[in-house]
């Protein structure tokens, strides 16, 4: 058997700064601004075998390799790595974490150069269109003309689109997974109570805890508790704890972790606190509520008028965050401007976060995609 490892640089990882200012949708720059970058796999001669991947609300760059902080595997390892649809023998892979996060790229818990101190609430409200706008440096500072394919789920299935509309261009081939061109009422109503859930623990500072010296880790904690269950489906649930009982024969009649579920949220919050910032939670869920192509553009059909880029838009049978009738709407604009659209909904009763797991034939229709772009662009 082949060893597919053998040909495999190591994973780079690095902070690239930015000094140019970046425009941002507000009216504000930023500037200086950093991205927090892993690369897997070697650009070839042509630089034509770059793949972007833009990850989701709480994901970040890690995205096929343990994490440095929680110790897990990489979030979507599934489906990048030897022998997997986006191989490093292959592809050179590019996942950032967007600005706003966390995790080495400028966000709300970085140093603010006017003031010497993190920028905090202070930070400058972005959009997706501002996470993609940062990204486009790279291809700059890597040498890319054109990604091969930009891919993402959720929140980074909306970054997919932002570069397809506005880069046409720069994207040979676009992956949007479980997303919407824009952030429905109820997504942006569950956002609001994650925020105000943040806000209202008192150690939020008015939002200048890290000059306190406080972390709001209760309200991130009920924010990540309410969001985690968006991810999930009902038969999902039902099938993992149903009303099993956590460590006890008994009800006890009061307050405690009766339930399994209601252990297994209470572990999801307080887990999250220890990876992820709270204002950087407000930042990018508020960037996700102002998504909107279809405003933006006068019309979604217009947002991708003359688009070359060839589009494969996948969603899930039981994902009510982003179902698949906000997919089939997508497909519908493609159509009518006559673009170059692929289009499946997986069947599947593992709700939103399905994208992330093992789906064999979410896997199949990604393998067939890739493979056939792969071969018109001369990627033996």
């Amino acid at each position: 058997m082949t060893d597919l490892t053998a040909s495999i640089p190591a994973t780079t990882r690095q902070v690239i700064r930015f000094d140019t200012p970046l425009p941002l949708d507000s009216g504000q720059t930023l500037a200086p601004f950093s991205l927090g970058v892993t690369t897997y796999g070697t650009l070839n001669e042509s630089r034509s075998n770059a793949v972007l991947i833009s990850h989701a609300l709480t994901g970040d760059q890690y995205v096929a390799q343990k994490h440095p902080v929680t110790g897990r595997e990489g979030w979507w390892s599934l489906l990048v790595g030897p022998g997997k649809i986006l191989d490093p023998a292959r592809y050179f892979i590019v996942c950032s974490n967007v600005i706003g996060g966390c995790m080495g790229s400028t966000g709300p818990l970085e140093t603010n150069p006017a003031t010497g101190k993190a920028y905090a609430i202070d930070f400058p409200v972005i959009t997706i269109n501002d996470m993609v706008r940062a990204q486009e440096r790279l291809m700059g500072h890597f040498g890319i003309d054109q990604w091969f394919a930009v891919v993402g789920g959720s929140m980074g299935g909306m970054q997919v689109l932002s570069w397809a509309a506005h880069y046409p261009e720069k994207v040979f081939a676009a992956v949007p997974i479980a997303t919407s061109y824009r952030h429905s009422a109820q997504n942006i109503a569950f956002h609001e109570v994650g925020r105000q859930a943040i806000m209202a623990d008192p150690d939020w500072r008015e939002g200048h805890y890290p000059d306190a010296g406080t972390v709001p880790a209760r309200g991130l904690s009920v924010a990540r508790m309410a969001a985690h269950i968006t991810y999930l489906s009902e038969p999902a649930l039902h099938r993992k704890f149903g009303r099993s009982l956590q460590d006890r024969s008994a009800v006890t009649f009061g307050f405690d972790a009766d339930f399994q579920v209601e252990s297994y949220l209470r572990y999801q919050g307080a887990a999250f606190v220890d990876r992820f910032d709270a204002n950087s939670y407000l930042y990018i869920t508020r960037a996700m509520d102002y998504f909107d192509l279809a405003a933006e553009f006068g019309g979604l059909p217009k947002a991708f008028a003359g688009t070359q880029t060839r589009f494969c838009v996948l969603s899930f049978s039981s994902d009510w965050l982003f179902p698949t009738s906000e997919s089939r709407a997508l497909v519908h604009a493609l159509n009518a401007v006559a673009a170059n659209v692929s289009f499946c909904e997986i069947e599947t009763d593992r709700g939103h976060d399905a994208f992330l797991l093992d789906e064999p034939e979410m896997f199949a229709v990604l393998r067939g995609f890739f493979q056939g772009c792969a071969t018109l662009r001369g990627l033996a």
